[in-house]
């Protein structure tokens, strides 16, 4: 490449931050560690009515927590600041103004009632373009129809107006983009969009262009819901005469529903049960609050590795990759264009595999953490490695340690039903007295050892593994199923063990 390159991601804070943003940063730092390059984190907060207090704070929080770092940006400062565009209102007017006086933008004084009855008159003759257009345009109140003094009083008299796009009638508008290649437009099917609004704050498409240029950004690398924009931008970036150094484009490929069907917005998610959110995100306005997937017990490592595939692929079968690895094989030319369906279990398993990699004392961290937040007491360190060590292959998220071994921490008070009427039978109470003597009668409690005299037992007694097993997992456990019975039995203990046999057989009844 030519020149370094520059990149920028640019939310803004207007709620949680989407998991098809981080996944847009992701792209964006992905490209740019590969490339050596600079990345901005700029927040784009023109659209003051939709404003949320906090939602700056986070999103800085969730990319830091995904492992997604700046080399400047709101939170780092930087030589192209400042970086949030409300504290860049005055430059955007300034710009705007050039555009009218180059003949490429517009005064545009029209009250809400001229417009609506602008809309009417079109819907009334049937037009399928209900828009501001360079035909309606010309019946409008505005600087093109208004007389230079006319527009000067007014703007002297402080009247509110908006500064409109002169968007050119008739015209082919092509522009390259990476992924998609070769995209065309006609101009016919644009409106004037506005530029500057009437409380003189910047439309996003006005201070994303000024500041694109301004910051040097070499490439736009951002959702597919922009492409529609993007002829818009090309238009603004010749009309000011910097078509030399427009940035290259490219649009992601939508995140889609598990099925395929449609995109997967937070209402579609929220019904899935699916979180969209990095980190748990309670909205102010509503005081809802929207679980996160940090909350869910996900490591960034594994949620950034399954994110990163969401659209792109090194390749080959690779699956598990560090973000090193990540960018060392990234390119912007194995972006799919098609949308990417988000499989929640595939997340689910990259989160096992990746906690797998994890020694027992890592994991011991993160459960320690989860236990505290829940008021729970654990057991010795030394006893808490043996359950992890246990449990390491059974789980997918380090809660479920706690929640899935719990037996292992306090002995059951219920029993399953269904095994006790199965399995919990008079001649397996039997069973199991006897073979609770000959473990209490062994010196070693090692599951190895506890095993070799289960098989001498069920091998005396003439009778099949599952008709004493069972029993004896119930017992201890409570449950089913679950880890090897014996290891469970060493790690609890002789004593407790045997314990735990003694209440199941005096508390359970026998089923026939």
């Amino acid at each position: 490449m030519n020149k370094p390159v520059v990149v920028r991601f640019a939310p803004s804070p207007t709620g949680g931050l989407h998991v098809g943003g981080a996944r847009t940063a992701l792209y964006n730092y992905l490209f740019v560690k590969k490339h050596g390059g600079r990345m901005i984190l700029r927040i784009e907060d023109t659209d003051r009515t939709r404003y949320v207090e906090g939602a700056e704070e986070y999103i800085v929080e969730a990319l830091d927590w995904l492992g997604i770092t700046f080399t400047e940006g709101v939170h780092v400062g930087g030589d192209y600041g400042p970086y949030r565009q409300s504290d860049r209102k005055a430059l955007y007017h300034e710009y705007a103004k050039k555009l009218v006086e180059r003949g490429k933008a517009y005064y545009a004084f029209d009250t809400p009632e001229e417009l609506e009855a602008m809309r009417e008159r079109l819907k009334a003759s049937g037009s399928k373009l209900i828009q501001y257009n360079y035909i309606t345009r010309t019946m409008m109140t505005n600087s093109l129809t208004l007389s230079e003094e006319e527009v000067e009083r007014r703007l002297a008299a402080g009247e509110p107006y908006v500064i409109r796009m002169k968007i050119p009638k008739k015209e082919e508008i092509r522009f390259h983009d990476l992924v998609r290649g070769w995209v065309v437009f006609q101009s016919n099917q644009l409106d004037d969009k506005i530029l500057m609004k009437s409380d003189g704050m910047p439309t996003y498409h006005m201070a994303n262009i000024v500041d694109d240029h301004l910051m040097e950004i070499t490439h736009v690398i951002r959702g597919e819901e922009w492409l529609s924009s993007t002829p818009l931008h090309v238009l603004l970036y010749r009309a000011f005469g910097w078509e030399d150094t427009m940035p290259q484009f490219v649009h992601l490929p939508l995140l889609l529903k598990p099925d395929g069907k449609g995109k997967l917005s937070k209402r579609a998610a929220d019904k899935l049960g699916i979180p969209v959110f990095p980190l748990e995100w309670t909205d102010p306005r509503t005081e809802v609050t929207a679980i996160g997937y940090r909350e869910e017990g996900f490591l960034p490592e594994a949620l950034v590795n399954f994110l990163a595939l969401l659209g792109w692929n090194p390749g080959n079968d690779e699956e598990l990759m560090s973000m090193e690895r990540m960018i060392e094989a990234f390119s912007l030319e194995r972006i799919i264009k098609s949308g990417a369906r988000f499989d929640i279990n595939k997340a689910k398993w990259f989160n096992q595999v990746y906690l797998r990699k994890m020694s027992d004392e890592e994991i011991l961290s993160l459960v320690k953490v989860i236990a505290e937040k829940k008021g729970q007491v654990l057991p010795a360190d030394s006893m808490m490695l043996k359950v992890i060590s246990l449990m390491k292959e059974r789980v997918q998220f380090a809660h479920e340690v706690l929640e899935q071994a719990g037996y292992m921490f306090e002995a059951p008070t219920e029993y399953n039903a269904k095994m006790t009427r199965k399995r919990w039978t008079h001649k397996a109470v039997g069973l199991m007295k006897e073979l609770k003597e000959r473990f209490r009668a062994s010196d070693s409690w090692a599951a190895e050892t506890l095993h070799g005299i289960f098989q001498a037992f069920i091998k005396e007694k003439e009778v099949g593994t599952g008709a004493v097993l069972a029993p004896l997992r119930l017992a201890l456990t409570g449950l089913p199923k679950g880890p090897g019975v014996f290891d469970i039995a060493e790690i609890l203990g002789k004593d407790e063990a045997l314990g735990r046999i003694e209440t199941a057989i005096e508390v359970l009844v026998p089923q026939k």
